[in-house]
C-alpha cells in the first residue's frame, strides 16, 4: 500500500506552491476563495497518491468527504470553540466561515481529479 510516486509528489509540490502564493499575495474575490478551494482538494489528493498506492475513486471520495468534514468544522465554529481564534495558522488551515460555495468548489476539484485520472488511464491503454 505504501509506495512513493514521484509524479504525484511533484504535482503536490507544484500545487502547494501555488496555494502558498495565492494565500500570501492574492486578495481578490475569485482566485483566492474559489480557485484556491478547487486546488486544495487536488492538492490533498496528490499528497495521498504520492505516498499510497490507492485506487482513484475511493481516494477521491475520501478527499471529498474530508473536505466536507473541514467545512462542517467551520459551520460549528470549531476554531473559536477551541480558543484558536487568534491563531492565524488555525484560522487558515481549518477556516472560519462555512460556505455552500466551498462545498461546490470541492466537488469541482474532485471532478477535475476524476477527469484527469480518466484521461491518464485511457492514454496508458493507447
Amino acid at each position: 500500500m505504501f509506495k512513493f510516486n514521484k509524479t504525484y509528489f511533484l504535482l503536490f509540490t507544484f500545487i502547494f506552491n501555488i496555494e502558498v502564493l495565492i494565500a500570501l499575495y492574492v486578495h481578490d474575490t475569485i482566485i483566492r476563495p474559489y480557485v484556491g478551494d478547487v486546488l486544495v482538494v487536488i492538492l490533498i489528493y496528490c499528497f495521498i497518491k504520492a505516498f499510497l498506492n490507492t485506487k482513484v475513486l475511493p481516494t477521491a471520495i475520501a478527499v471529498l468527504l474530508f473536505s466536507f468534514g473541514v467545512e462542517m468544522l467551520q459551520y460549528l465554529n470549531v476554531v473559536e470553540k477551541l480558543g484558536l481564534q487568534d491563531s492565524k495558522i488555525a484560522r487558515t488551515v481549518i477556516g472560519t466561515n462555512f460556505s455552500w460555495m466551498d462545498i461546490l468548489t470541492y466537488i469541482v476539484g474532485i471532478i477535475i481529479v476524476l477527469s484527469v485520472e480518466k484521461i491518464r488511464q485511457k492514454s496508458k491503454i493507447l
